[in-house]
């Protein structure tokens, strides 16, 4: 550990590896809500959070377990429940009348065509304005899991199908 007069402690979130500061205090001064997207093995989490003086506060979120309301049945850790999730949060935002808001990414390493940007794509499909380039997006084959399709006797693609459809009428 160094010691010394001109040592500084690191704030606890920074030591702890949970916060970086820097991204955290460019995304509060642009005044708009963020996007923030969690993931864990077996659930990703989506939520729109507006930052006020007394703290954050969440407006409106999503969980890949609020998925089997729809009828998803499939495994809730993949690219598929991820996009119907952000689809799911997407809707619920608009119903609310949030039509923008900035991605927050956290500190996960961010892969083209992975997990946290197929979450975003489905954001996105609903109708929510979110800057993004759309080359990161997954394909549709990922995002409608054909490529889980080829190791399960479930067919993904075919629930994925008739989710999307339920929770378009739900909305609409």
């Amino acid at each position: 550990m160094a010691t010394g007069s001109r040592y500084k402690v690191k704030f606890r979130r920074v030591r702890m590896g949970k916060t970086d500061y820097r991204t955290r205090k460019q995304l509060l001064i642009s005044k708009k809500p963020r996007l923030v997207i969690r993931k864990s093995l077996k659930n990703t989490q989506i939520q729109i959070i507006v930052p006020q003086s007394a703290g954050d506060s969440t407006l409106v979120s999503a969980n890949t377990q609020d998925l089997k309301k729809y009828g998803y049945t499939a495994p809730t850790g993949n690219i598929t429940s991820a996009y119907l999730a952000g689809l799911l949060l997407g809707y619920r935002a608009k119903k609310k009348g949030q039509t923008e808001a900035i991605t927050d990414l956290g500190l996960y390493h961010t892969t083209k065509g992975g997990l946290l940007f197929a979450a975003l794509k489905g954001a996105v499909d609903a109708g929510l304005d979110i800057p993004h380039d759309p080359a990161i997006f997954p394909s549709e084959d990922r995002i409608m899991g054909k490529h889980i399709d080829k190791y399960r006797k479930t067919n993904i693609a075919e629930q994925f199908q008739t989710v999307k459809q339920k929770i378009e009428g739900e909305f609409r």
